[in-house]
């Protein structure tokens, strides 16, 4: 029986590697193959694409009504993506503006520069062999606009290390985020950790567990409630019950007699 129910299955699971391999590939403000940046609308239209698809394939493999809930859930989030998506370009040029160059320049900044540093990014995780490629199209990317002859050819070498220090950090900005925690974080670093000393990891941890256990949306519940399905027990009383609170001494401190 398990030999024909692997047999039905095999055309559906051939299917769904590669259908979840492309959502992947879509999940990119850059595309992968060419280099070129890729806007909010068309990421949307390419991930959605993806998730009918799978959502196809799911009925063959008799998955569960907890799978199709998770999907829609899933699917759900994918139009934000487009205003996500919008609000990190609108960041961007306007940094790539600050740098006055000229009008070749400004483009060749945010359409070449800024996108081969986010390929080395998405190369980084990845063994040598599998980001190869990546690192190769960043090269063919980026190596032609400082040629004597290209469009930043003629800066100084110190503004050049300097535009590439800026590109690499504006390809920071656009950050793909595994989880809402996650996202968070990587709010966190663009926005306050420089800026309001969150970089020590104490404090950091501290507005953590205010984020998870104490603020509230405006149904009443934390992000910890969502996410364990009950209210949690109250923190400080969890850690007076954790910690022994040393007793009192018998007596006051004895002065030496001198």
């Amino acid at each position: 029986m398990a030999r024909p129910e692997r047999q039905r299955l095999a055309p559906a699971r051939e299917q769904r590697g590669p259908c979840m391999r492309a959502m992947g590939h879509a999940y990119h403000c850059v595309d992968l193959e060419r280099g070129v940046r890729r806007n909010g609308k068309l990421m949307v239209s390419a991930i959605q694409h993806q998730s009918d698809t799978i959502r196809t394939i799911a009925p063959q493999e008799g998955r569960s009504q907890a799978c199709f809930d998770r999907i829609e859930k899933a699917e759900r989030g994918v139009p934000k993506m487009q205003a996500t998506i919008e609000f990190v370009s609108g960041y961007v040029h306007p940094q790539g503006q600050r740098l006055e160059l000229t009008s070749p320049q400004s483009f060749a900044m945010p359409a070449r520069l800024i996108p081969s540093y986010s390929l080395e990014r998405v190369a980084a995780p990845r063994t040598v062999p599998q980001g190869e490629a990546l690192r190769a199209l960043a090269e063919r990317l980026r190596t032609p606009l400082f040629a004597p002859d290209g469009l930043l050819g003629e800066l100084s070498v110190m503004q050049q290390n300097h535009l590439q220090a800026e590109a690499a950090k504006l390809a920071e900005v656009c950050q793909r985020s595994s989880a809402h925690v996650e996202g968070r974080n990587g709010y966190l670093s663009l926005r306050h950790h420089q800026l309001r000393g969150l970089d020590h990891p104490s404090k950091r941890a501290c507005l953590t567990a205010v984020h998870h256990c104490f603020l509230t949306r405006p149904d009443g519940t934390t992000a910890a409630e969502r996410f364990c399905g009950q209210k949690p027990r109250a923190r400080f009383a969890a850690i007076l019950d954790a910690v022994e609170i040393p007793p009192a001494p018998l007596s006051p401190p004895r002065r030496a007699m001198g």
